[in-house]
C-alpha cells in the first residue's frame, strides 16, 4: 500500500523553496544514471561534496537551512537503456519528510499510453505535485504531438511540468556527449507546448544557454511559463537574465540549485553577490514557487 504524500511544509515559516533537486540513489543503491554519465557529471560540475545523498540526508540538509525542496529523478530508460531509480520510492519517502520535501514524478515519454496511465497513478496514489522532464536525456522533442496525451493528463491532474532547457552537464565531455542531443532542450519547442496547453503550468529549468534570449521571450509572452534558476552558479548567469529577473520577469523566476550537483550554500553565496532588488527576493525565493505549486498564501 503506497503512502500518499500530503503537504506538511509550513510555508509561512520556511524562508525559501528550492525548486530543483535530484534524488540520485534509491534505497537499493540504484543510481539514476550509468557509471559513465555519473563520472562525467561529477567532473563537469566539480561537485566536491557527497554526490548521492540519501533522502533522509537531503531532508536534514534542507531542514537545517529552513528551506523546502522539490525532489525528483528522471525516467529515461527508453533513451538510455538505464533503468531509473524508483520514482514511487521518492514519493513515499518524501511523505515521511513532508515538512521539507516536495516530490515530483517522472515518466518515460517514449512509453506512450503507459506513461499517460502512470501520470495519473503517481498523482492519485502517491500524491506527486508535478512532473520533471529532461528532453535531451529522455530523447524526445517536447512539441511532437504524439506526446500531447501526456500533457493532457498533466492538465487533468492540475500539476505543473518542469522541463530541462539548454545545455546539460549530463554527458558533457564524452564522445558524442554519450548520444545526448542538446536540440531537444531548445526552449522554443516548449513555446509550442505552452501555446497549445495554456492551462498547464510549465517551468523551464536552468538558464537555457545558448537560448537565453528565447527563454526570456517565452516567459514574458506566455502567462503559464516560468524559469527556475538552477544548474548554474549565479555568478555565471547571463546578464540579460539577471536584468529580466529584476524587472519584467520578477514574478516568473524561481530559486533552484540543482542539488546535489550544485550545493545550496554555494548557490546562495554567489547569488548574494548579484545586484538584485530587495523586493524581488521574496518572489524569487518563495512566492513564485508557491504560485506554481498552487499553494494558497
Amino acid at each position: 500500500m503506497s503512502t500518499r504524500y500530503e503537504y506538511g511544509v509550513d510555508f509561512d515559516a520556511i524562508k525559501a523553496i528550492d525548486f530543483h533537486t535530484h534524488v540520485e540513489i534509491d534505497g537499493c543503491g540504484h543510481h539514476s544514471m550509468d557509471d559513465e554519465l555519473m563520472a562525467a557529471s561529477e567532473k563537469y560540475f566539480k561537485s566536491g561534496e557527497e554526490r548521492s545523498p540519501s533522502i533522509e540526508a537531503m531532508a536534514q540538509h534542507y531542514r537545517d537551512r529552513n528551506i523546502a525542496a522539490v525532489v525528483f529523478t528522471v525516467d529515461a530508460q527508453s533513451a538510455t537503456g538505464h533503468p531509473p531509480n524508483s520514482v514511487e520510492e521518492i514519493a513515499e519517502r518524501a511523505a515521511e519528510f513532508n515538512d521539507v520535501l516536495i516530490p515530483f514524478g517522472s515518466v518515460d515519454p517514449l512509453l506512450g499510453k503507459a506513461a499517460v496511465k502512470r501520470v495519473h497513478r503517481l498523482v492519485d496514489q502517491f500524491g506527486v505535485k508535478g512532473f520533471k522532464f529532461h528532453p535531451s536525456m529522455q530523447g524526445f522533442e517536447p512539441n511532437d504531438r504524439r506526446f500531447y496525451p501526456l500533457y493532457e493528463a498533466i492538465v487533468e491532474c492540475g500539476v505543473p511540468a518542469l522541463f530541462h532547457t539548454g545545455q546539460t552537464g549530463i554527458g558533457a565531455g564524452l564522445p558524442g556527449g554519450h548520444g545526448i542531443k542538446l536540440r531537444y532542450s531548445d526552449p522554443m519547442l516548449l513555446d509550442d507546448v505552452a501555446a497549445d496547453f495554456p492551462d498547464m503550468t510549465i517551468v523551464m529549468a536552468h538558464p537555457a544557454v545558448p537560448w537565453v534570449d528565447a527563454q526570456i521571450s517565452i516567459a514574458t509572452h506566455k502567462a503559464n511559463v516560468y524559469i527556475d534558476l538552477s544548474g548554474w552558479s549565479p555568478k555565471y548567469f547571463p546578464p540579460q537574465l539577471v536584468r529580466a529577473a529584476n524587472s519584467m520577469l520578477r514574478q516568473k523566476v524561481l530559486f533552484g540549485s540543482d542539488f546535489p550537483v550544485i550545493q545550496v550554500d554555494r548557490w546562495l553565496a554567489d547569488y548574494a553577490k548579484l545586484d538584485m532588488k530587495p523586493e524581488v527576493e521574496p518572489l524569487l525565493f518563495k512566492e513564485n514557487a508557491m504560485r506554481v505549486l498552487g499553494i494558497k498564501h
